[in-house]
């Protein structure tokens, strides 16, 4: 008789197991892409209307409520620009996504989650500095800063939580490095970052890769080229991280920030590096 309570007990915790499980069971046709880092991934160029062209198989989790895209937070949209805010410009996520679409079969669903603070330092999303760095963020970053809750990171995480009832996680993208030239640290810092990502969303990082984008080289006008020479680095602080090239990326006249036809380029140049992972893992 006293083992009845503790059998009704122990049903109950199983068949809500059970139950979560079912609730939450990922679709491993829909391959979800973690983005953030700074201006260029946030989307600087004036999108054009080739840009806004919507694919039924590629779509991005609202970050910010964005009534007048018809985007709710926390909701999927049909991915078209603008992907981070609802002012924002050309990302690379957005030829990311739409490269991807195009050369993986039709079964397979793209999503993008996109984070991103124009002008930003890594520190910003290493959850041990955020909050010093919110409090003595320049006035025009505290707008960018507010439409997360002033905590970009965790703003990152519980999206891809949300997508994560969806659909899998298949690699974070990074673009950052402008606010962070000349420091030798970088690596360490993305390292923490990224870490703390595959820990708090239960990932593994051999399943998971890192792909970092250099910033616009130095025959584009790059001011900011010398970084690259550090991100370079990155693979040999984070085994699982890859350097998506910005040869040939077109930029603009202010030596920071691509071009939109730069931007095509670079989101293609970031599938074409995932499309070899995705090909890898399936030998």
């Amino acid at each position: 008789m006293r083992q009845t309570p503790f059998k009704i007990l122990l049903f109950i915790f199983l068949l809500g197991n059970v139950l979560r499980t079912a609730a939450f069971a990922q679709d491993k046709n829909f391959h979800i892409y973690l983005c953030f880092g700074q201006s260029n991934m946030e989307g600087h160029g004036q999108f054009e209307p080739q840009d806004t062209i919507t694919n039924s198989r590629f779509h991005v989790l609202a970050a910010v409520d964005c009534p007048e895209l018809g985007r709710q937070y926390g909701k999927w949209a049909p991915a078209r620009a603008p992907l981070t805010r609802c002012h924002t410009g050309l990302t690379p996520a957005d030829y990311f996504g739409r490269t991807l679409t195009e050369n993986l079969p039709q079964n397979i669903q793209i999503g993008v989650v996109n984070v991103s603070v124009g002008g930003c330092h890594i520190q910003l999303f290493d959850q041990d500095s955020t909050a010093s760095y919110v409090a003595k963020a320049p006035e025009w970053m505290k707008s960018m800063l507010a439409a997360y809750d002033n905590n970009p990171y965790q703003r990152l995480v519980a999206l891809a939580k949300i997508a994560q009832q969806k659909g899998v996680i298949k690699s974070i993208l990074l673009h950052q490095g402008e606010s962070n030239t000349g420091d030798r640290q970088w690596p360490n810092k993305v390292k923490k970052v990224y870490e703390n990502l595959l820990r708090d969303l239960h990932l593994r990082a051999d399943e998971v890769p890192l792909l970092a984008g250099e910033l616009l080289s130095a025959e584009a006008g790059g001011k900011c080229a010398s970084m690259n020479s550090i991100i370079q680095t990155l693979p040999t602080t984070v085994p699982t991280a890859h350097i998506i090239s910005s040869a040939g990326c077109e930029g603009i006249s202010d030596g920071l920030h691509f071009s939109p036809a730069g931007y095509r380029k670079l989101g293609k140049n970031y599938a074409a590096s995932m499309l070899k992972l995705l090909t890898e893992t399936t030998k």
